[in-house]
């Protein structure tokens, strides 16, 4: 990691909230009780896919403390981020298992538990399409069979009626076709894995009332508050201004609140009691069924390279298990396709990225956007084309690594700007886990030691006009407070924020003050924080308040000390003269005016107004997907040494590495601990995560006890992070987004590297002993 040649920026700063957590002191939404709020609980189906014939509520009004019990025929309409086709509340058909069937509001908790008890629903099952390959067939069963009417609330998302396909996006870059034949090596080879859960600490929980002027308040921990005034808008025909969004930090989120699913329902059972304050709070185990769910994948790539290592053409095609409703899923699709080569330059692209309805819960946005799912089985087809090739795997990577000058599959031309340093990432990972020593090791006793690497990339697919804004308000003593409707979820951008800060206004970290809860009342605009987009969007806006700020005091220090602005320079709490230093005004004399010896005033409070929106992206074509989806590409590698058990075909990870340029790194720490946190939710993803169906589409593991993940002891002995910096020209300081990064290799690394230790290609997560035995064993 290069040295910085900044004063807090690159530096390592305490975490602004690390205080109030460490002692306990942080209120998340579910920890606020507000004398006379009612309580809402969710009626939720008991089948995948079924018509609804009844809903009897007889029994549960007579149940004490019911004050409302709502069902689909209140709103019988649909609502969705891309597409509008989840209704908040099933009507005339279930599609998933766990599906909110109806909302019963109670005086208390339990009562609406035990009084959502006993509705009964009587349905009449439907067939269940329980995988996407089932789901692409042309005769299989229907869950939506009027897709093609609805309403599309972006551009780039397609439909196709008559079948189960919510989303078809494609990609055509050169012409496949014509150079297939001329490959000396072509390799194709099928990987999948099923829908998982995002298993943050705190559940989704949301608290809403509508009060007297009409006015409706959202309390939420959600990543995207601004997206709630929009719902509201759009498909409940409540005013924009008449919508407050307060967000107080977040226990976790993983992309699993970027979506809008509580506030509808619970905005439905507030209007239902006349406007009273509803708290709807997901158990474990609705969050975990109920709630969207991370995506499933089946994916086929075929690869066309010549004899000496390069490859000239790519066929990819993606079925992407949606579940039941789009949601964020039609993204995510979009997202797949645009990277689908990963970090390497193809010349002749070919893909189809298909978002598939399900009969599973619906799917969201995970850590990573397509990207973990998508580099599994890029990472997986270079290691086996190696093989074919005869090659070293970390040869042909570097053959066809992706530089300035080369083409994304969308056709972005790359610059020393906007792409990082590929090769110098591959080469400092395989330098960290020591590839030179060996790739695979026996250790005795039945054990090997084998080493696995991936290559990953990613660009921050925002909308085209993603924004945010910032505002500074100066104090009396010349202590600054930074407002931005940026979300902190445990990743610590708003101290990355206040360091961007501290670095343009040249003042100390401990003059900043961070307001940690959004409030949309009085906090600027902000897209969403998700995307690894919070630290670019906001930074930028940050750096324009401040610049802002420094004009109106030069202005206000000018007429102070008699010379011209052109002549001053802030820093160090003072506004001095450049050619004599000694000679200024401290910010606090001037913070909220300057008042002369006479009594006359000046200037004013100083109030710095930044914001910064996404410059030069646009639209893929429909056709050819050509466009320019993102602002820049990050890059990385990552590796991964296993220790596996030839007996009885368990393993032990024994180390994980991670080299991520993320341009300038505003906080080496926060940055690390990034990595970290990413690279353990990417081995859990990879080695135990997955839900499981039954033939009838209901899960089997619904909860913690049964739903696998990596344990306590079960984490790498080590966890290695460094960083390479090729700085971004338009980040604040240089600095490309890097918040999902360390999640994306980390599966492609853990198979490459069971797959060499076992001798047999694994092409399938989770990749769990049982799995690995069946398929070592069936190959037999």
């Amino acid at each position: 990691m290069k040295q910085s040649i900044h004063t807090t920026v690159g530096k390592v700063e305490k975490r602004i909230d690390v205080v109030e957590k460490a002692r306990g002191k942080v209120r998340y939404v579910s920890d606020y009780a507000v004398p006379g709020m009612l309580h809402a609980k969710l009626v939720t189906s008991t089948q995948a896919h079924a018509l609804i014939k009844s809903i009897d509520i007889t029994e549960a009004w007579k149940v004490p403390g019911v004050r409302a019990i709502v069902t689909g025929d209140v709103f019988p309409y649909h609502i969705g981020p891309i597409l509008a086709d989840r209704p908040p509340l099933a009507f005339q058909k279930v599609r998933y298992y766990g599906e909110p069937v109806a909302i019963v509001v109670a005086d208390s908790e339990h009562q609406g538990k035990l009084a959502a008890s006993k509705v009964k629903v009587d349905y009449e099952p439907l067939p269940v399409v329980n995988s996407v390959q089932q789901a692409f067939q042309t005769d299989a069963p229907l869950i939506h069979e009027h897709s093609g009417q609805y309403t599309k609330i972006i551009d780039n998302v397609y439909p196709v009626p008559g079948t189960n396909i919510g989303s078809h996006i494609k990609i055509r870059k050169g012409d496949v076709g014509a150079i297939w034949a001329d490959c000396a090596e072509t390799i194709s080879a099928s990987y999948s894995f099923n829908l998982s859960d995002h298993a943050a600490i705190e559940t989704r929980s949301t608290r809403v009332e509508i009060n007297p002027e009409g006015k409706v308040i959202v309390h939420s921990c959600t990543q995207s508050p601004y997206t709630i005034k929009k719902v509201l808008n759009q498909f409940f025909n409540v005013s924009v201004g008449d919508v407050v969004v307060h967000v107080p930090l977040i226990g976790g989120a993983f992309g699993g609140k970027g979506t809008v699913q509580l506030e509808p329902l619970a905005y439905l059972a507030s209007k239902a009691v006349g406007g009273k304050m509803v708290k709807l709070q997901y158990e474990r185990e609705e969050d975990m069924i109920t709630a969207p769910c991370h995506i499933g994948l089946d994916a086929t790539i075929k690869l066309g390279a010549t004899k000496d290592g390069k490859i000239i053409a790519g066929h990819y095609t993606f079925l992407i298990d949606s579940g039941a409703y789009t949601d964020q899923a039609a993204g995510i699709t979009r997202a797949m396709a645009l990277d689908c080569t990963g970090p390497y330059n193809i010349p002749n692209v070919w893909c189809d990225a298909y978002c598939m309805y399900t009969n599973h819960p619906f799917a969201t946005s995970f850590r990573g956007y397509a990207h973990p799912e998508l580099t599994f089985a890029v990472e997986r087809t270079m290691d086996q084309l190696a093989k074919q090739l005869k090659m070293d795997s970390m040869e042909l990577r570097m053959i066809n690594a992706i530089k300035p000058g080369n083409t994304t599959p969308t056709q972005t031309v790359l610059t020393a700007n906007n792409i990082g340093d590929t090769a110098k990432c591959l080469q400092r990972a395989k330098e960290m886990i020591a590839l030179d020593k060996g790739r695979k090791v026996d250790v005795g006793e039945g054990k090997v030691r084998t080493k696995g690497v991936s290559l990953f990339w990613k660009t921050s697919t925002t909308a085209t006009n993603a924004q945010a804004g910032a505002v500074l308000t100066f104090e009396a003593d010349g202590t600054v407070n930074l407002n931005c409707a940026a979300i902190e979820l445990g990743q610590g951008t708003k101290t990355a924020l206040a360091q961007i800060l501290a670095e343009k206004l040249k003042m100390d970290m401990k003059q900043i003050h961070v307001t940690m809860e959004v409030n949309t009342q009085y906090d600027p605009h902000q897209w969403r924080t998700v995307a690894s987009s919070s630290t670019f969007l906001a930074g930028r806006a940050v750096i324009a308040a401040a610049e802002n700020a420094i004009k109106q005091m030069k202005k206000t220090a000018a007429i102070v000390l008699q010379c011209s602005e052109e002549d001053l320079e802030v820093g160090g709490g003072r506004v001095y003269l450049k050619p004599d230093p000694g000679y200024g005004v401290d910010i606090k004399d001037i913070a909220l005016g300057y008042t002369f010896p006479n009594g006359h005033a000046i200037g004013g409070q100083i109030v710095g107004v930044g914001s910064h929106i996404q410059r030069h992206l646009t639209p893929m074509d429909k056709e050819t997907g050509f466009g320019k989806p993102g602002p820049w590409w990050s890059v990385g590698a990552q590796a991964i040494e296993v220790e596996w058990d030839e007996k009885n075909y368990t393993y032990k990870i024994l180390k994980a590495v991670t080299v991520l340029d993320g341009g300038t790194i505003i906080n080496p720490m926060l940055a690390t601990q990034q990595m970290r946190s990413g690279m353990y939710l990417g081995l859990s993803f990879a080695s135990s995560e997955s839900f499981i169906f039954d033939e009838a589409g209901v899960p089997l593991n619904p909860d913690l006890r049964n739903y696998q993940m990596l344990r306590f002891g079960e984490q790498p002995s080590e966890y290695l992070v460094d960083f390479i910096e090729t700085p971004a020209a338009d980040g604040p300081f240089g600095a490309r987004g890097i918040g999902e990064y360390g999640v994306i290799g980390m599966a492609a690394a853990l198979a490459n590297g069971l797959s060499e230790a076992a001798q047999v290609e694994l092409n399938q997560l989770p990749l769990t002993p049982e799995f690995i035995w069946k398929t070592k064993e069936g190959g037999k």
